[in-house]
């Protein structure tokens, strides 16, 4: 494949990208390199076959085996795949093998281009021990906390747990040193609960990240969840574009998140961006990364974590900054320097971002399953959806349950609001339970719209669960078959002059009043 023009004068010029990831971030990056004239290769296992993003691919290869184990996380094969398709780089995406130090230093040593940042920034941010140590260094404020010393044996390790916990004081965190996503997560309030929400926590993150370690952090009440982009070149150039408010969240995870956020004045936006850029160049960042904070009720904010990757959320920045955060990796990658600078960058309107689930809100939460029948998007001036599922596909338990991510934009914030609200009212899935209504319920609250969000936002306004306000009428969802079976309403009435007859509750008239 022929050199892209823009690629003639990097030191390291890019033809071909392998996307080691699949479903919406593969479709996200293949959508970038393709635009970007760059060959995009998908990987995929056998339960991945037709799946979008390997439609959407000019090349696939198939990985053997159907577990995570042997397709997505088995380093060695994705890197054979990319030696033998001959691609010039590998992009991890989010999740799977994104942050592990191990992959990237393999890649690297293959002789192959890794878009990301070098192993050791990835191996220091990604230790959370380690990741406050360097913070300290760099003058960026962290949260009171202290490591818990493993000892000879379990009682000198509570022993030690007992005294960092008294040192900390109540309430506290327990997080685990490696991983993130709430795994190996227990908040502690009283020291009764101390020893068994520890043993908990360890346990947790020796299952999901094979490291048990786990510390202690001062429990901040009532904050706000604020993350700065940053992007850095091998050059010592780093911008950030500006933060991200994400503090709506669910067990610890996202669920709705908006740039620029709602509260922040200059001086502290300000701020908290020289944080970020001091925290990405402690460790001579290279790439997209995101810089996440607390913030407190009194204005003062303190280093959470740093993740070493594009995270689900890029698209707010996107919008608000203009920046194509994939195309940068690409191009810091293949050596080139970043094409603005601080100076250049500036916040325009206002972006708004909720993920769409295959679960049942009124149940828990709990993670739903079933063909997507009906998989209609909205439309619209400033709507955006990211997404690696179409009509036809199957909500599945063994990867991810998160459908899609709906983006709008707005020349304001409550622009912005109303235009989510709609696109959510018009988004139209049928076979899988989803989310959306939940979503349309968080955005008419009036927390929300004043922007008085924290991330006990779920707990205080959902504390006993939530109820749907309506349910779709089996007549809706039987008009909706119908129709994808391509029968038509005229054609019924030939045979029924009742059937054919147009009232309050023809079923065709109803799907179109609910589903517009």
């Amino acid at each position: 494949m022929a050199k892209p023009e823009w690629m003639k004068e990097a030191p390291k010029p890019i033809s071909s990208v392998l996307i080691a990831n699949r479903g919406e971030i593969a479709c996200r990056i293949i959508r970038a390199c393709q635009e970007m004239d760059i060959e995009a290769i998908a990987i995929r296992s056998s339960s991945d076959e037709g799946a979008l993003h390997t439609e959407m691919a000019d090349h696939v290869i198939s990985l053997p085996g159907e577990s995570l184990a042997d397709t997505y996380l088995n380093g060695d094969a994705i890197i054979d795949a990319a030696k033998s398709s001959g691609a010039d780089a590998i992009h991890p995406g989010y999740g799977f093998l994104s942050e592990r130090a191990d992959f990237a230093k393999s890649v690297i040593s293959s002789g192959i281009i890794w878009i990301g940042p070098s192993p050791e920034a990835i191996d220091s941010m990604g230790d959370k021990v380690t990741a406050r140590r360097r913070m300290e260094d760099a003058s960026v404020p962290v949260i009171p906390g202290r490591e818990i010393l493993i000892g000879t044996n379990e009682d000198s390790t509570i022993d030690s747990l007992v005294a960092a916990a008294t040192s900390v004081g109540y309430p506290l965190l327990l997080k685990a040193s490696a991983g993130g996503g709430g795994k190996g997560m227990r908040i502690v309030r009283e020291p009764k609960r101390l020893q068994q929400e520890y043993l908990a926590a360890q346990r947790e993150a020796e299952s999901a990240f094979g490291d048990g370690t786990v510390y202690i952090e001062r429990l901040l009440e009532n904050s706000r969840h604020i993350e700065v982009q940053v992007l850095s070149d091998n050059f010592g150039n780093t911008v950030h574009l500006f933060e991200r408010e994400c503090s709506i969240q669910r067990r610890h995870q996202k669920v709705v998140e908006e740039a620029p956020s709602p509260v922040l004045n200059e001086e502290t936006r300000s701020a908290m961006g020289k944080a970020a850029v001091s925290a990405a160049q402690e460790v001579s960042y290279s790439g997209a990364g995101t810089v996440e904070f607390l913030l407190s009720s009194d204005g003062s904010f303190y280093f959470l974590e740093m993740n070493t990757r594009l995270q689900v959320e890029h698209p707010v920045t996107e919008c608000i900054s203009g920046v194509d955060l994939v195309e940068q990796q690409i191009r810091v990658a293949s050596g080139l320097p970043l094409p603005f600078s601080q100076n250049d960058l500036s916040i325009r309107g206002h972006a708004i971002e909720v993920r769409i689930y295959a679960e049942d809100p009124s149940r828990g939460f709990l993670p739903a399953t079933g063909p997507l029948v009906v998989f209609v998007p909205p439309e619209g001036p400033g709507i955006r959806l990211d997404t690696g599922v179409r009509q036809g596909d199957e909500a599945r338990i063994d990867f991810d349950p998160m459908l899609a991510k709906l983006i709008v934009y707005g020349s304001n914030r409550n622009q912005a609001i109303r235009r989510m609200e709609r696109a959510l009212r018009t988004f139209v899935i049928l076979g899988a339970t989803t989310n959306i209504d939940f979503l349309i319920d968080i955005m008419r609250h009036k927390s929300f719209i004043s922007g008085d969000t924290t991330t006990n936002f779920i707990d205080n306004h959902f504390s006993d669960g939530w109820v749907p306000k309506q349910t779709t009428s089996s007549e809706v969802l039987l008009a909706a078959g119908a129709e994808q079976l391509g029968l038509d309403r005229n054609i019924l009435s030939s045979t029924s002059d009742d059937i054919g007859r147009t009232s309050k509750n023809d079923p065709f008239l109803n799907l179109s009043r609910v589903f517009p």
